[in-house]
C-alpha cells in the first residue's frame, strides 16, 4: 500500500482521496481553506456527492486532513494535484493553484510521483516538469491521470471507470500510477503526458458536441412539428451512435464542460487554429438557455410583474453545484425582464442573487406562480400531483416550461397547464 497526498479538498480531490483510501492506501488531503479542513476533521463533508460521506466515514482510519504542506508530503509516494483551474477572462485556464502546489513542495527526501488530476491545457505537464527541475526536484516524477468522473455519480465513476488514462515522462512512473489503482477493473491507456492531457479535453468536447447537436435538432423539431424524444430514440438505437448525451434540454452547465470548452477553444487559438465546431457548440449552448425566456413571453407577453418559479437550481440532479448552472442565466434574465423569481432546490442554494427568493418546498415555489420552469430533473418532481399544484397557481392559464422533457405532455395539459417542452410539439 502507498501513501498518497491529495492537494485540494473539492469535488475531485475528496472523491479521489476517499476512493484511494478505500483501495487500502493511506491518504492525506491538504487544502488551503481552514474551515473546510475543520469540517472534514469533524466528520462533516463540505460538498454533496452521493456515497462520499459513507466512503469517508468507512475509511476514516486511513484518511487525515491538513493545512500544512510539510505534513502532506512527509513520507509520501504520490502527490495528487486536484486543485481548481477556472477560466480567466481570456478563456485560458487559470493555473495559479497548480503553480502554488509546485512551488510549495519541499522536504522530499525520497522518490515521489506528482500526478495531475486537475484538468489542464496540453503542455502543462512539460512546464511543470521544467519547474520541478529548476527547483532541484528531479527526484519528483510526473504523470497525468485525468479524471472522468461526473458530479452525482463520481464515486461510482472512480470505482468503475470506462478507462484509466495515464501519461508519464518515465515508464516506471506510469506503471507506479497503474499499480496505485490495483483493485479497479478497467482498461488502462498508457501514453505520453500531452496525449493524456488532450484525451480529457477531447472527451469532454465530444460530449458537449452531442448535447448541443441534439438541442439544435430539438429546435428544428419545434419548427417542423417533429418530436425530439422520438427522434433521439431512433437515432440513438444506431450502434454507431448510441443514446448517451442525446437528451434535449436547456443546455449544459457545471464545473467541467463550460470551463473545459473555453480552455480547449483558447488552446487551439493560441496554437493558431480556429476551432470552428467547438465555437458553434459553445454558442448553441448559451443560446439554448435563453430560449426559455422566449417561450414564456410567447404565452405571457411582457414578463414584468409576473411570478416565475424555477424548479431546480443545481446544474444537474444529485449535486449541490451551481457553477455555470442554467438556473443562474434564467434567473438573471427573468429579473432583468422585471419578473419576480422564486427558486426551489432540495440541496443547492442560489443565495445572493438580487430579485430571487429561494424557498424550501415545491408548494411554496408554485403558490401564486404565473409560470413554472423545470430546470433540474430532480426525481421528486415526478411525484408531484400537478393537477393539485395547478389549483394553487396565480394565473387562470399558468405556463409550464419543462426544460428537461421530464414530464408527460398529455398529462400536464390534462392537469390544466399550458405545457411547453424542448423539441416536442406544442398543443
Amino acid at each position: 500500500m502507498s501513501r498518497v497526498a491529495v492537494f485540494g479538498a473539492g469535488y475531485v480531490g475528496l472523491v479521489t482521496g476517499a476512493c484511494f483510501a478505500d483501495l487500502g492506501h493511506d491518504v492525506v488531503i491538504r487544502d488551503v481553506v481552514p474551515r473546510r479542513i475543520e469540517q472534514l476533521r469533524a466528520g462533516e463533508v463540505p460538498i454533496y456527492e452521493p456515497g462520499l460521506e459513507e466512503l469517508l466515514r468507512n475509511n476514516a482510519e486511513r484518511l487525515t486532513y491538513t493545512l500544512d504542506v510539510a505534513d502532506a508530503v512527509e513520507d509520501t509516494d504520490f502527490l495528487y494535484v486536484a486543485v481548481g483551474t477556472p477560466p480567466t477572462y481570456s478563456g485560458d485556464a487559470d493555473l495559479s493553484a497548480v503553480w502554488t502546489v509546485v512551488d510549495e513542495l519541499g522536504g522530499l527526501d525520497r522518490r515521489a510521483v506528482m500526478v495531475m488530476k486537475s484538468t489542464v491545457p496540453v503542455g502543462t505537464g512539460e512546464n511543470v516538469r521544467h519547474r520541478l527541475d529548476a527547483r532541484g526536484l528531479e527526484n519528483v516524477g510526473y504523470a497525468s491521470n485525468p479524471e472522468f468522473t461526473a458530479e452525482g455519480t463520481a464515486v461510482r465513476d472512480f470505482q468503475h471507470p470506462d478507462r484509466i488514462v495515464i501519461g508519464a515522462f518515465e515508464e516506471a512512473d506510469g506503471e507506479a500510477v497503474e499499480q496505485l489503482h490495483a483493485g479497479i477493473d478497467a482498461p488502462v491507456v498508457h501514453c505520453d503526458v500531452a496525449s493524456a492531457e488532450m484525451i480529457k479535453l477531447a472527451a469532454n468536447a465530444a460530449l458537449m458536441t452531442r448535447i448541443s447537436f441534439i438541442n439544435e435538432i430539438a429546435n428544428v423539431c419545434e419548427a417542423t412539428g417533429a418530436d425530439v424524444v422520438r427522434v433521439a430514440e431512433g437515432v440513438g438505437l444506431d450502434r454507431r451512435i448510441g443514446s448517451s448525451f442525446l437528451r434535449a434540454g436547456i443546455g449544459y452547465g457545471g464545473s467541467c464542460f463550460p470551463k473545459d470548452s473555453l480552455a480547449l477553444k483558447q488552446l487551439a487559438a493560441n496554437s493558431g487554429y480556429h476551432f470552428q465546431l467547438l465555437n458553434a457548440v459553445i454558442e448553441v449552448n448559451e443560446l439554448q438557455k435563453r430560449r426559455v425566456i422566449g417561450k414564456l413571453q410567447q404565452h405571457l407577453g411582457n414578463l414584468r410583474g409576473t411570478t416565475v418559479a424555477l424548479l431546480g437550481v443545481a446544474f444537474k440532479p444529485n449535486t449541490d453545484d451551481i457553477r455555470e448552472a442554467p438556473s443562474l442565466v434564467l434567473a438573471g434574465r427573468l429579473v432583468a425582464e422585471g419578473a419576480h423569481v422564486r427558486a426551489w432546490d432540495p440541496i443547492a442554494k442560489i443565495d445572493g442573487l438580487p430579485g430571487v427568493e429561494q424557498v424550501d418546498t415545491t408548494a411554496a415555489a408554485l403558490a401564486g406562480a404565473d409560470a413554472v420552469v423545470l430546470v433540474t430533473e430532480w426525481p421528486e418532481l415526478a411525484e408531484i400531483d400537478w393537477a393539485e399544484a395547478r389549483a394553487t397557481a396565480g394565473s387562470a392559464q399558468p405556463v409550464f416550461v419543462d426544460g428537461r422533457n421530464m414530464l408527460d405532455p398529455e398529462r400536464m395539459r390534462e392537469s390544466g397547464w399550458v405545457y411547453e417542452s424542448i423539441g416536442r410539439p406544442s398543443a
